[in-house]
């Protein structure tokens, strides 16, 4: 059958942007509205006609609009299909009006449980009944009924009317429908989780629901082969992310950009002082704190030059001219970069001057004082793994120097931004700093010693004094022998192995100054 006519409408909604504007095209198409409460009220106040739901039913609102819209005289004007005669033959004996449109969303929440006073009585009165029942009755029916749930979706309604005599499509139809349900789910498992806490069940509940809506589709995967896309979490505009970040200027994103933008954005936000980072296969190959960011970018693409082609950088400060000039140098390749923005002449010298300015993505995170999220979750074959994320600031109070010769200042201030970077490098991890700039890093190698190994090779002849960091403990003393035969004057690391006091013995042979932190951060 034709689709039909929208003769009548329900709207009942808590988000009221744009609802002026589209209730005022369904009435110059000769819908006429039905409505509740506060928005009733509010379209009477836009000078838009609407009639009372309350006057159709012969029923009042109840306990203090907890009991407005469940009534047959609603849900059968919804639910009614109009191909079958004994369904219109019972809404006809019964007096029941057909609706063929409902505008709803839902009470927020999710916004009321983030308050950090909220309490549970408040909460609960944010649990919608009507709502979802609506909502879920419209989309059961969308052979006849066409469901709104968000104002993205008002103009894609209006237009579809005009285009087909008031009518929606059911293309149109099934489409809205399919939203509906994501959007009461969503609601349902917001809920659910804030039961799971509130009844004891403490940060993993039994049941783990998180909802994720997808961002874009992207080109493809880790390999052309490969389908993927990129999805939002439900705390992403809470947090510093690369998910909702803006696109200033270059090609689209693959899905290896937005994991080493990732990589680039976390080192960089633990450091309070201006720092860039310069990430290759989600391992930094460059970092570097300093007074300026122009100094810390430069200082991070010095690490280690070979690699920097063609690498992603994350700043935690503004990209700013200066530090532009420095990447807009002859010889240097950059993918992409993620700042907290970027001045309007740095903007104008990345995508004017190199040869890649085309091409490069420059994302624009936003404000990078947010906190980071406190959970992490990553899928493995048949489920996921879920842990709290490692932002643990390890305490500097309870580190120990377990060495004869204890470091000094200096090599405390690197030893500091060592081991900051160190937790960003996958294990077995080591990094060489100096000057709080990484020289070199071995990652990902299955002894330690071979990442000791590799770390020396890519500092080369800068070594000399520098100070070395390692995730977790060192099994044998065969890394301080290398450590001392290449310069290295202080380690820091978690301490923790059978054979610490023979590690410790080999510092003291050589003179070599040692912090045992108490933590380990393996990122494997």
């Amino acid at each position: 059958m034709e689709s039909p006519k929208i003769k009548r409408a329900i709207i009942s909604v808590s988000d009221k942007m744009n609802l002026d504007v589209f209730a005022k095209s369904l009435v110059e198409m000769g819908v006429e509205i039905y409505s509740t409460g506060g928005t009733r009220t509010f379209l009477e106040a836009n000078g838009i006609p609407c009639k009372d739901i309350s006057a159709y039913t012969g029923f009042p609102e109840m306990m203090d609009g907890r009991l407005k819209t469940l009534h047959p005289y609603v849900f059968g004007g919804i639910l009614c299909r109009h191909d079958r005669e004994d369904d219109m033959a019972g809404l006809n004996e019964h007096g029941i009006l057909t609706f063929e449109l409902v505008c709803v969303n839902l009470y927020p929440f999710e916004a009321t449980i983030a308050k950090p006073d909220v309490t549970a009585a408040q909460a609960i009165e944010k649990i919608d009944i009507g709502g979802p029942s609506l909502v879920r009755a419209a989309a059961k029916n969308h052979l006849f009924t066409s469901i709104v749930t968000d104002k993205s979706q008002f103009q894609t309604v209006i237009d579809s009317m005009k285009e087909n005599g008031g009518a929606t499509t059911f293309e149109v139809r099934r489409q809205l429908a399919a939203e509906a349900f994501n959007h009461t789910a969503k609601y349902d498992r917001a809920i659910a989780n804030w039961f799971s806490k509130e009844v004891g069940e403490g940060d993993f509940p039994q049941t783990l629901g998180v909802t994720f809506e997808r961002e874009a589709t992207l080109r493809y995967g880790e390999n052309p082969h490969q389908k993927a896309a990129v999805y939002a979490g439900p705390n992403v505009d809470s947090v510093p992310n690369i998910v909702h970040a803006k696109q200033l200027n270059g090609k689209e994103l693959s899905y290896n950009n937005l994991m080493d933008l990732d990589a680039a954005l976390g080192i960089v936000l633990r450091s309070k002082k201006p720092a860039c980072s310069v990430i290759k296969h989600n391992n930094p190959c460059g970092a570097a704190e300093a007074e300026t960011l122009s100094v810390a970018c430069e200082r991070a693409m010095a690490g280690d030059p070979l690699s920097a082609f063609g690498s992603i950088l994350g700043m935690n400060r503004v990209c700013d001219e200066a530090t532009a000039k420095v990447l807009c140098e002859p010889g240097l390749f950059v993918e992409a970069i993620v700042a907290e923005d970027f001045e309007p002449k740095a903007l104008e010298l990345l995508t004017t001057v190199p040869k890649w300015r085309n091409n490069v993505r420059l994302m624009a995170a936003g404000d990078l004082s947010r906190p980071q999220s406190d959970w992490t979750w990553r899928c493995i074959e048949g489920g996921m793994l879920v842990q709290n994320s490692d932002t643990h600031d390890d305490p500097e109070s309870e580190w120990q120097v377990v060495t004869n010769a204890a470091p000094t200042e200096k090599q405390i201030d690197d030893l500091r931004f060592a081991w900051n970077l160190c937790r960003f490098v996958k294990s077995n991890a080591i990094v060489l700093c100096k000057d709080r700039m990484l020289l070199g890093a071995g990652a990902g190698q299955m002894s330690r010693v071979d990442s000791v190994k590799i770390s020396i090779e890519k500092a080369g002849d800068r070594i000399e004094g520098a100070v070395l960091a390692s995730d977790a403990f060192f099994p044998f003393a065969d890394s301080i022998e290398l450590a001392h035969e290449n310069g290295i004057t202080a380690l820091i690391q978690p301490g923790g192995s059978k054979r610490d006091q023979e590690v410790i013995d080999a510092c003291n042979k050589y003179g070599i100054s040692m912090i045992f932190t108490g933590y380990r951060h393996f990122r494997h």
